[in-house]
């Protein structure tokens, strides 16, 4: 048993502990949509009181990972074509907007280059791994922008995110190279102040993962 009570954090540290590693089991899909999270047994698993159990469980619902209705247990949210589609279309709304900004500023995010640079430098073929350097790639656009309020609303997104990627990826969808040449394509249109093939481009990159996910759902 995981027990984080006898490490000398505080109730928040506790509380943070626990979020973290159920949202590192969430993603790496030890804990599978629709399984319900309860407060005793979270709390008996992590050796942690149930406040703070419960605290652990509102974030999680609070970053869109669990979802409760009135009155019942949560559960880890469940992706389903429609929210598979809704999580892409923002994520394209707010990356395309950044991408525009930037391209009209010609400013190329270095954060954004070293992320495509360990995308390149992977094997070939799909892998699991790529979702970390491909999501830095994408924050990178945002954080560009120097906002803290875009940021923030980026990142409320950004679990549910990071879900849909991980089930593209552990599905092996796509692959390292064939990202990180659309990411490259991106960044040269940036460069090259061209915001409108930025964004464009930015769309039928997301669109693309959106579609094969959307139809591997549909044959499960």
């Amino acid at each position: 048993m995981t027990t984080l009570t006898d490490r000398g954090l505080g109730v928040v540290g506790v509380v943070d502990a626990v979020t973290a590693q159920l949202r590192a089991r969430i993603l790496g899909g030890e804990i599978r949509s629709g399984e319900p999270l309860t407060e005793a047994a979270v709390s008996q698993s992590f050796g942690v009181a149930r406040p703070s159990a419960k605290a652990a469980i509102e974030q999680l619902v609070a970053s869109g990972l669990l979802v409760r209705t009135a009155h019942r247990t949560a559960r880890v949210v469940g992706i389903d074509p429609a929210t598979v589609r809704d999580v892409y279309r923002t994520r394209t709304r707010l990356e395309s907007a950044a991408l525009r900004e930037l391209a009209r500023a010609r400013r190329v995010p270095a954060a954004a280059v070293e992320a495509n640079a360990e995308l390149l430098a992977m094997g070939p073929g799909p892998d699991p791994a790529t979702v970390d350097p491909d999501l830095r790639f994408h924050t990178a656009l945002i954080d560009a922008l120097h906002s803290e309020r875009t940021g923030r609303m980026y990142r409320s997104v950004l679990d549910e995110v990071r879900l849909c990627m991980a089930q593209v990826q552990g599905r092996r969808l796509l692959n390292a190279e064939e990202i990180a040449a659309q990411h490259r394509e991106m960044l040269d249109a940036v460069a090259a102040g061209a915001e409108d093939e930025a964004a464009e481009l930015l769309r039928a990159h997301l669109a693309s993962a959106e579609e094969r996910l959307v139809e591997a759902l549909g044959r499960d």
